[in-house]
């Protein structure tokens, strides 16, 4: 399989130099594993939803998730320490290489997405978690929770509870504990940063990693459309007063839209056509978010090919 760079897409990249030692594929990043103890992580246009990887690509998705997530690790790093140490290109961000721990530590701020689909199914415990009773779709929680799930090489992520974690050696307790700490504080300031960008962070997952030394800190991507969901502030209270429906800037519409297409990513279903205005307007949203969370306008990389662009700032970097 060929990367592939169409209508300034790219599906995969394909680099190589002596410090690369493995390449590892997940659903939307290539990863590359350097024999220094850096990595370096390529965000593609490819886009993902119930754990499968969609057969199109978005137009920009990639250089905003990895433009994004950059902004947002420096803008928190006195907050949680983060393995990220340069983005050579606008696809690109290089960094510490750390052993992963196997939880994703998801936080919510609001009854949204996944909890609200537990909530409306009458259950109030999630992951461990307690849901009072008494709240509507995209209501404030008193205080913001976490809902863990496991971090899986392949197939699907899974609720677990705190004490499953530790029974089953994911993390122990004071790993727990801390990774619990950065959450929150992470959590705290994504919400005021968004906050002065006229918008609610709803909910978000982080994950962490063991450095050399067994430190725990942040790695991959943090507050970006991929693994965050947030909502307009203004008119928020009015919506929600009148029973209206919030609308989202996540990625959570295209799981809307699968959903009412029979997609679930269950066995036998067939992924729907995504036609050119609907990739049209996945791009554009995503867009849009970069340019709310950030106040900065979206510069678009060069058009042609991605996969030698990034090559090229690979070699300037690396040397």
């Amino acid at each position: 399989m060929t990367m592939t760079s169409t209508a300034g897409t790219l599906m995969r990249s394909d680099l190589k130099h002596p410090l690369i030692t493995n390449v590892y594929r997940g659903k939307v990043r290539d990863v590359y594993s350097l024999s220094d103890g850096r990595v370096i992580l390529v965000a593609s246009d490819r886009i993902s939803a119930f754990d499968v990887v969609l057969p199109r690509g978005i137009p920009g998705k990639g250089q905003v998730l990895s433009q994004l997530s950059w902004h947002m690790l420096q803008a928190t790093r006195k907050v949680a320490p983060n393995w990220a140490e340069a983005s050579p290109d606008p696809n690109v961000v290089i960094g510490k290489q750390c052993g992963t721990v196997k939880v994703e530590m998801v936080v919510r701020g609001y009854l949204a997405g996944h909890a609200w689909r537990t909530y409306n199914d009458g259950k109030r415990v999630l992951c461990g978690a307690t849901m009072a009773d008494g709240l509507n779709e995209s209501d404030p929680f008193p205080t913001p929770i976490i809902t863990p799930s496991t971090k899986a090489d392949a197939g699907h992520d899974e609720d677990i509870t705190p004490v499953e974690i530790i029974e089953r050696g994911l993390c122990n307790k004071e790993e727990w504990e801390t990774m619990c700490r950065y959450a929150l504080a992470l959590f705290a300031e994504g919400s005021r940063i968004a906050k002065e960008r006229g918008l609610l962070l709803v909910d978000t997952k982080y994950e962490f990693g063991r450095a050399v030394d067994g430190s725990l800190m942040v790695i991959d991507e943090i507050h970006t459309p991929d693994s965050s969901r947030y909502l307009h502030a203004e008119g928020y209270e009015e919506r929600q007063a009148q029973g209206v429906r919030q609308n989202q800037l996540s990625k959570e519409f295209v799981r809307e839209w699968l959903i009412a297409n029979g997609f679930m990513g269950k066995e036998g279903q067939q992924v729907p056509v995504m036609d050119d205005a609907f990739v049209q307007n996945v791009s554009e949203r995503y867009i849009d978010l970069y340019e709310r969370i950030t106040g900065a306008h979206f510069a678009q990389a060069p058009e042609g090919d991605a996969n030698a662009r990034i090559q090229a700032a690979l070699d300037a970097y690396l040397g």
